[in-house]
């Protein structure tokens, strides 16, 4: 294994420029996820990293080589692709030893590096089959294999749930990370979902507009988020945002533009009377407080009952664990823990809270 280091990276297609200097360092046997909405570039990224886009400027280096003029089968990675990329006229067995017979491995190569990456897989007894006879996570799991065999120092996957249904999403999901804490290989992710990148990820790299909004551990960026866009991003639900401006005469409050006064624990840099942006995430209401609320929905989930709710013109959405007897149109009082408030500038978009 080795690690990944981005050098103020950017990436122009003609005079259009998607990458904005770019700088990530990932350490030897990571699990880091490169996240955020579409358009974001976290895809150029790992292309780039696996020599698949030409780098504009900047550098990419594995380990300590500078790798950017460097061809793909040089760079010493394996990719797992999205489409799952299997040849479909050849067997199981081998798509996965695929790499090795390119590079004209003995037999008894080939079969001592595809058996153990099978069994890891659960693929021993799907050996014998084509591609056509699999299900997707089957296939999914091939494709896996297949990087495995190589013995890279670093494994790509861009976006290799995607087109899986929501329930194998979980299992693949569980299953790669299995496989990372076995392999203990550098593994670079590429998704859009911030279910994924919160629950696989040793470090998370939110990128928004070609830029990194902020880098982290899947609960430092959930629990103080540097900006609004990684505040807004990262939670599902998503965080609350209502505008207004922390109280000049109660530095313990916030005043909405509706009026409403919400309960902060430190003001912060929020300058009294400057526009700010109060962030609270659903799961920190509780039920009982001096705060009314105007139910819209009710969505009872099992375990947890979120509620579609107005505070005044804004809306906003609580989770309870609580089970509650109030519908659509009745009043809910609630309260807001203080300490699970963020502000952020309303025009710069970053954090102002302490």
């Amino acid at each position: 294994m080795a690690s990944v280091t981005f050098r103020d990276v950017r990436k122009a297609f003609g005079t259009v420029e998607v990458l904005h200097g770019v700088s990530i360092d990932i350490d030897e046997g990571q699990f880091v996820v490169l996240v955020g909405p579409s358009g974001c570039g976290k895809s150029t990224l790992l292309r780039m990293l696996a020599g698949l886009e030409h780098v504009s400027a900047g550098e990419i280096l594995i380990g300590d080589r500078v790798v950017n003029d460097l061809p793909p089968k040089d760079r010493d990675i394996a990719m797992v692709f999205q489409n799952y990329a299997l040849y479909p006229h050849i067997t199981v067995a081998q798509n996965m030893a695929f790499s090795l017979m390119l590079k004209r491995a003995s037999k008894q190569e080939i079969e001592d590096r595809v058996k153990p990456a099978a069994e890891i897989l659960g693929l021993t007894h799907l050996l014998d089959r084509y591609p056509r006879q699999l299900s997707g996570g089957q296939r999914q799991r091939v494709a896996m294999g297949r990087a495995i065999v190589r013995d890279p120092q670093v494994f790509l996957f861009d976006e290799p749930l995607s087109n899986l249904d929501a329930k194998l999403r979980v299992s693949m999901r569980t299953e790669i990370k299995n496989l990372h804490q076995r392999l203990k290989t550098t593994t670079v992710y590429v998704t859009h979902d911030q279910i994924e990148a919160m629950t696989m990820a040793d470090k998370i790299v939110v990128m928004h507009d070609g830029r990194v909004a902020q880098v982290g551990t899947p609960l430092e960026l959930y629990d103080r988020p540097d900006n609004l866009f990684v505040a807004g991003f990262i939670g599902s639900p998503a965080m609350n945002m209502l505008t207004g401006a922390a109280d000049p005469d109660d530095r313990t409050r916030f005043v909405t533009g509706d009026g409403f006064r919400l309960p902060i624990a430190r003001p912060g840099k929020a300058a009294p009377g400057r526009e700010t942006i109060y962030g609270v995430r659903p799961e920190s209401f509780r039920i009982g407080g001096d705060v009314k609320l105007l139910i819209e929905v009710v969505e009872p989930t099992g375990s947890e009952t979120h509620v579609v709710a107005r505070l005044g013109a804004t809306e906003v959405i609580c989770v309870f664990r609580e089970r509650i007897t109030e519908g659509p149109g009745d009043q809910l009082m609630v309260s807001i823990d203080p300490e699970a408030v963020h502000l952020f500038d309303a025009q710069t978009g970053a954090r102002v809270s302490d």
